[in-house]
């Protein structure tokens, strides 16, 4: 039995419509039955209580299992938000400035340097500056993804592997520290493995393995009790799984395996989840860093991390929207237009690979999020669910 995270309202108490929510109900149904996606949750919470939680299709297609509320997903970058918010509690104790060079904790990153392509020569350049933590949360570094192009400092990040789920997080760092950057620090909107440092950060800061800090500062106090760095064997049956080939291209998905822990907890993108964990995470944040209760963090922490802190900068336009920018943690929405996408000034949000998304609007007092396991329709059907949820709304 699922339980209910946050109070249930009616949706005309929260100033939605049920006949417009019943028509968000029906076109993700239809896409499951063309095959688009193999099942969804979708949960829907406004001035504090929840008016739409529906779960659709199956959660394994493979095994005839239909889809449930309770449903665990792989969240992957939906990680980001919780590690960035791990790393401002410790900057609430005093544990380091946002503007600290990264290698005043993390020596490793010592001695970086950034890979400049003059022609069919690559040169090594030093750093005009260093990479600080701020950097790291806005995703300025000049760190990447070995996903996000083909480029030699791609194919470095190929060839070390930087992606294994045997190493540690200090393995990690340590082979990072010798790669080159892909730009100069706070220069560019790169997205990467900056969050898996900051993950090691927490780590080093806390003298805990992330996990640990996790349960002890986060998830417990908030409730979570289905998120993890892996699926205990007694709720693998609660696993989601996608479709075995992508519907468009024909290729096999293929996504992380969390059926055992792994060495390796990534910050950027190693955990599961489930709707109604998700929902205690983005109330506290709407709520200013407080839920029953408990707070994790200031009202003035919170808006400073779902403020813009790009500025001028910019990047990565595939990621980054037009009339957005980016705080530590979360896309920001800047502008009422501009972007092809409803929301209002202020709404932060993210995804993960695997299609998951949230995004909280403090001006409505609401928050969306959606789960599915579809990789490769995952844009698509952010921007279908963030429409249809904003076409609801009647007041």
């Amino acid at each position: 039995m699922t339980t209910v995270p946050l109070p249930v309202a009616a949706p005309e108490e929260l100033g939605f419509s049920s006949v417009r929510l019943a028509r968000l109900g029906q076109v993700i149904a239809s896409e499951i039955e063309r095959r688009r996606v193999p099942g969804a949750v979708a949960l829907i919470a406004r001035r504090g209580r929840i008016g739409y939680f529906e779960s659709f299709g199956q959660r394994d297609v493979a095994a005839r299992a239909p889809m449930a509320k309770d449903t665990i997903f792989r969240i992957y970058s939906m990680t980001k938000p919780i590690t960035s918010v791990a790393a401002m509690m410790l900057w609430e104790e005093g544990r380091f400035l946002l503007n600290d060079p990264i290698a005043k904790y993390l020596p490793d990153l010592s001695n970086l340097q950034v890979a400049v392509e003059r022609g069919a020569e690559l040169e090594l350049v030093p750093l005009e500056r260093p990479i600080t933590i701020q950097d790291l949360l806005r995703h300025t570094s000049g760190l990447t993804y070995e996903f996000r192009g083909s480029g030699p400092v791609h194919e470095m990040y190929m060839s070390s592997k930087v992606y294994s789920r045997t190493q540690s997080s200090a393995d990690q760092v340590a082979t990072l520290g010798r790669l080159p950057l892909l730009h100069q620090p706070g220069t560019r909107w790169e997205y990467g493995r900056s969050t898996d440092v900051v993950g090691r950060l927490v780590e080093a800061l806390s003298g805990q393995r992330l996990s640990a800090f996790f349960e002890r500062h986060i998830l417990r106090p908030l409730g979570m009790v289905d998120t993890a760095f892996h699926v205990p064997e007694r709720h693998h049956s609660r696993l989601a799984e996608a479709f075995a080939n992508d519907p468009d291209t024909g290729a096999a998905v293929q996504l992380l395996e969390v059926r055992s822990a792994p060495n390796f907890e990534s910050g950027g993108g190693g955990l599961v989840s489930t709707a109604s964990d998700y929902a205690r995470f983005l109330q506290m944040l709407l709520n200013g860093g407080t839920l029953d209760g408990r707070r994790l963090l200031s009202r003035k922490t919170i808006e400073l991390m779902t403020a813009d802190h790009l500025g001028p900068i910019t990047g990565a336009s595939d990621l980054l929207l037009p009339g957005h920018g980016f705080g530590l943690g979360f896309a920001v929405r800047l502008h009422a237009g501009i972007a092809h996408v409803p929301g209002s000034i202020g709404q932060y949000f993210w995804g993960g690979l695997a299609g998951t998304t949230f995004w909280v609007d403090p001006v409505e007092q609401m928050f969306a999020l959606m789960l599915i396991q579809a990789p490769g329709q995952r844009d698509y059907y952010r921007t279908l669910f963030r429409d249809l949820v904003y076409s609801s709304l009647d007041d």
